[in-house]
């Protein structure tokens, strides 16, 4: 039996799969890491720590490995999206990585606007400017640490950062580098039109690399530090959402996956490069070859019931604390949630609105709030589902993980408000497996990602939508819909009062 590695490298943790060529994952090991948050808004991590706990926690997957080292033929990463790592030119790393959660660049943004033009921008990379991406942390570098930016030789996303270190090759991969404002997604290259208009030396840009590509053998060092094979092939990876959706089978139209963790993602398979979401949605290179991905974003999804569950029923059973919702009738007798707690992002980039209780009647227990919130983080995740449909994209089959997955009422939900067939996958292993299939396409155990997918993920049950539901469901979300501009300006006069 021969043998892969998927390695996820998280913002918290990383985390690293053993996967048979069953599919089977035989062995998985966790290690933490610190966030650095020396001031508001501010997120960092050190990179040698991501160096540092993947050779712990794989050397420990290979100490507890019954076979030989040469059985674990290949390794392949997912990784944390558009973190900066820049290194001089002698590869050391020149500061802290500055995080996908970093908020510190809200003016670099209005100057990507100012200089480039958000039309412009959107017609190269497909997205809008955003905090989170890496253009505007490498413009704040510029801008504020200018004698670093200087020694800037090459920058890497994280992922990329630790392959390096795995193999002293420099890539990125195209999934990856859609997150960095940089890369022209259509011609699939980066954009030197963008880099001379913002003042960026195109010589930091690392070479690209599909996903599936092999970039290398890892080096005597790292094979001496875990007990691999020096033979041990690298494939070059994905960004986490691309390798969540080749983990999740997203790998075809019509397929769409719904992750509902703290933040809530509905990531939808495209196949071409030229549909246009005017930026109300992210538009990204996929980790499977010649084929992208859009994606809408909750901020507060699972956050929002787990803001609910602390606050009114702090050390209460999660099944306890949800009991009795499939009693609710779907609308919560009247009752609406906008989960907009910590502001939102799809469709409304709106850091200052704020979540709504709509309705509240004296009859109401907490088992229709409970529902209430449930049905608010659904219906925002189908705000982009609406965007996709709107634009033409066919959605009827979703495959739905995370902490949304695991109540069968809520399912039962997301089929009826999503109007479309939910699918439970019988193993839930995220980005990580989506990182070793890659690995074993890699390898050569497959020919292509679907045929991997027949053979590595399986339904564990489906759920189709109610008609008589599905069309309540049509009209509540219509009155949904009203909240958020009817509340807008309450919420930006109340920002005074927080």
């Amino acid at each position: 039996m021969k043998y892969v590695i998927g390695v996820d490298l998280g913002t918290s943790a990383v985390k690293t799969l053993l996967v048979n060529q069953e599919g089977s994952v035989v062995n998985e090991v966790s290690k933490t890491y610190p966030l650095i948050q020396e001031m508001s808004g501010y997120s960092e991590q050190e990179p040698e720590q991501w160096v540092e706990k993947t050779t712990d926690a794989i050397a420990e997957l290979v100490s507890n490995f019954p076979g030989q080292p040469s059985d674990i033929e290949g390794i392949s990463f997912s990784g944390q999206m558009h973190g900066l790592v820049i290194l001089n030119k002698d590869r050391e790393v020149l500061r802290n990585a500055i995080l996908w959660n970093d908020t510190r660049t809200t003016e670099q943004c209005r100057q990507i606007y100012d200089i480039v033009g958000k039309e412009k921008l959107l017609d190269i990379t497909k997205n809008v400017a955003l905090e989170g991406f890496t253009l505007p942390k490498i413009l704040w570098v510029k801008q504020y640490e200018p004698d670093i930016f200087e020694k800037i030789d090459v920058f890497l996303l994280p992922k990329d950062y630790l392959r390096y270190r795995m193999t002293g090759q420099i890539h990125m991969d195209y999934s990856d580098a859609a997150g960095t404002l940089l890369l022209d997604i259509s011609k699939k290259e980066w954009s030197t039109e963008l880099c001379e208009q913002l003042g960026i030396s195109p010589s930091i840009l690392p070479p690209l690399a599909e996903s599936g590509d092999f970039v290398g053998h890892i080096t005597k060092e790292f094979a001496e530090k875990t007990g691999l094979s020096e033979k041990t092939k690298v494939f070059a990876g994905g960004a986490d959402n691309a390798c969540g959706a080749i983990g999740a089978g997203i790998l075809s139209p019509g397929k769409t996956l719904c992750s509902i963790g703290t933040s809530g993602v509905v990531l939808s398979y495209e196949e071409t490069k030229d549909r246009d979401f005017q930026g109300k949605v992210h538009y990204f290179n996929h980790g499977k070859e010649n084929a992208y991905y859009t994606m809408g974003v909750t901020l507060a999804a699972g956050y929002s019931l787990n803001w609910f569950k602390e606050t009114f029923a702090n050390g209460e059973n999660f099944d306890r604390f949800v009991s009795g919702i499939e009693e609710i009738p779907p609308g919560s007798n009247g009752l609406l949630f906008t989960p907009y707690i910590v502001g939102e992002r799809t469709p409304y980039p709106d850091a200052e609105i704020r979540g709504s209780f709509i309705g509240i009647d004296s009859k109401h227990t907490r088992a229709h709030f409970v529902r209430s919130v449930i049905e608010g983080i659904t219906f925002s995740l189908n705000e982009s589902i609406e965007i996709f449909r709107n634009a033409g994209k066919n959605i009827d089959t979703i495959v739905s993980i995370g902490g949304g997955a695991k109540n069968e009422t809520w399912l039962q939900i997301q089929a009826d408000v999503f109007n479309a067939k939910i699918i439970k996958p019988d193993s839930e292993q995220g980005p990580g497996m989506g990182a070793a299939m890659l690995a074993a396409c890699g390898c050569g155990w497959f020919s292509s990602l679907d045929e991997c997918a027949e053979q590595f993920l399986n339904e564990a049950k489906v759920y189709m939508p109610n008609p008589g539901q599905v069309e309540t469901y049509r009209e509540l979300f219509a009155i949904y819909q009203d909240i958020y501009q009817n509340t807008k300006e309450m919420n930006h006069q109340l920002k005074k009062c927080r």
